[in-house]
């Protein structure tokens, strides 16, 4: 049995794991740093533990004291939420080691689906289409040239170890490979102490599509049908959309089918995200697996009525999966723009801060997935996300109008928003349309 749980982060996703926590009678167990000492989390918790100093490398980062307060606590599972430790290999070992549940997959899964070249044979071998590139890591500069040479440029130079754009550049000749190739592995072994890359034919203008698996320990897989996350800035996400408007049924079918078939081949065990690029003739090629549970994730809920995180610990509890796939409609459509602290006219540098003044937006159709409050404190530490302005109406159109409403009523001092990006970004008549793909902000 499952009784007390330890969250292993902190922000708006501890808050929303907290919540799930209390809708099925559980025990939610807060760790926080010296910094988030009055953070809305450890407020909430029914237990709230200090795991080390402001930096994340001594807290949120900081294995040893995260799983010695969770043995002194006789924590029966751990969620790790995303981002921090959620896809560490380790300390999932660790956790099991201790005989305390890791909420997420086997930490051989995590580990075979978090190195992307890995990733790309496992999956190949399903004949899931991947995109054209190097069939291991590439350690020299002067393969690269070599495979860039077979494959023609533009190519991608990837990280195979962890995600959120870094370690990602791209080379359209020879000179420009040199240079991307060095930066590529510097930025990845600052990131990730790896800085192993592979390279791939580079897709000009795709569209960057993701579909949302669930997998429990029976055996059974469904998918929850495709968010669109196109539109990005060096590789993060800003608005994101379900479902896609470039999608039809038949794509959205063939991409569903592909991603449960990954979640098999690969024994899955949770709630996880197969990514796809999609071209414009709607070829799509495997990019990678999130073996967590992502930040947009509350627009897939929107459009399926179905609690993600909740079916988390259903799976990791041992229970069936409490839908089959017959049963998933996608409904209306969801839209979710990240508010984070940034100024957008200093190149979204960002902009740490005391919250002075902040009132939510509200109404029908309209959710906000935060941990902010007036005087909450946007450390320099972490990152900047504020808050996730989820928009739901029964068509994009009506979305998109609510979705404007939604952003003019919200306001926030003391720090500087991207508010007035995504007021200024929803006026450009191709994201109107639906008509645009990964390059519209560059």
């Amino acid at each position: 049995m499952m009784r007390r749980i330890l969250i292993a982060n902190r922000g708006e996703i501890a808050v929303r794991i907290i919540r799930a926590c209390r809708d099925l009678g559980l025990t939610a167990i807060a760790v926080y740093s010296e910094a988030d000492r009055a953070a809305l989390h450890v407020q909430m918790a029914d237990e709230a533990y200090c795991i080390g100093p402001a930096p994340a490398h001594d807290s949120y980062l900081n294995i040893k004291n995260i799983l010695t307060v969770a043995i002194e606590k006789n924590v029966d599972a751990i969620h790790p939420g995303y981002g921090f430790l959620a896809e560490n290999a380790n300390f999932a070992a660790l956790c099991e080691k201790e005989n305390i549940k890791f909420i997420g997959p086997s930490s051989h899964v995590i580990e075979r689906m978090g190195d992307k070249a890995e990733a790309r044979k496992t999956v190949a071998s399903q004949g899931v289409p991947t995109i054209p590139g190097s069939p291991d890591i590439v350690p020299t500069v002067e393969e690269a040239l070599d495979i860039a040479k077979q494959y023609g440029y533009p190519v991608m130079i990837k990280a195979t170890a962890g995600g959120g754009g870094k370690g990602m550049r791209v080379a359209h000749d020879a000179k420009e490979m040199k240079t991307a190739f060095q930066q590529a592995t510097r930025e990845a072994e600052a990131a990730f102490g790896n800085g192993a890359v592979y390279i791939e034919k580079f897709i000009v203008a795709p569209r960057h599509i993701e579909v949302q698996i669930a997998q429990d320990q029976h055996g059974q897989a469904v998918h929850f049908g495709e968010r669109d996350c196109s539109v990005q800035r060096r590789h993060q996400k800003l608005i994101e959309e379900a479902p896609s408007p470039f999608v039809d049924d038949v794509l959205r079918d063939k991409m569903g089918v592909a991603a449960v078939q990954v979640a098999l081949a690969v024994g899955y065990e949770g709630v996880g995200t197969v990514e796809f690029l999609v071209d414009a003739d709607k070829n799509f090629y495997f990019m990678e697996m999130n073996t967590r549970i992502q930040v947009e994730h509350p627009i897939t809920e929107e459009v399926t009525s179905v609690d993600l995180v909740k079916e988390q610990f259903t799976i990791a509890r041992g229970d069936q999966l409490s839908v089959k796939q017959e049963e998933i409609q996608m409904t209306g459509w969801a839209m979710e723009c990240r508010i984070n602290a940034e100024d957008v006219d200093k190149d979204f540098q960002p902009s740490p801060g005391t919250i002075t003044s902040l009132l939510a937006p509200g109404g029908i159709g309209v959710r906000l997935d935060s941990a902010a409050h007036m005087h909450s404190v946007i450390s320099p530490y972490y990152d900047s996300m504020i808050a996730k302005l989820i928009v739901t109406g029964k068509t994009r159109e009506e979305t998109l109008i609510r979705l404007e409403r939604a952003l003019r009523e919200f306001q926030i001092e003391g720090v500087k928003t991207t508010i007035p990006f995504h007021l200024a970004f929803l006026q450009r008549e191709a994201f109107r349309q639906g008509n645009y793909d990964t390059s519209i902000l560059e």
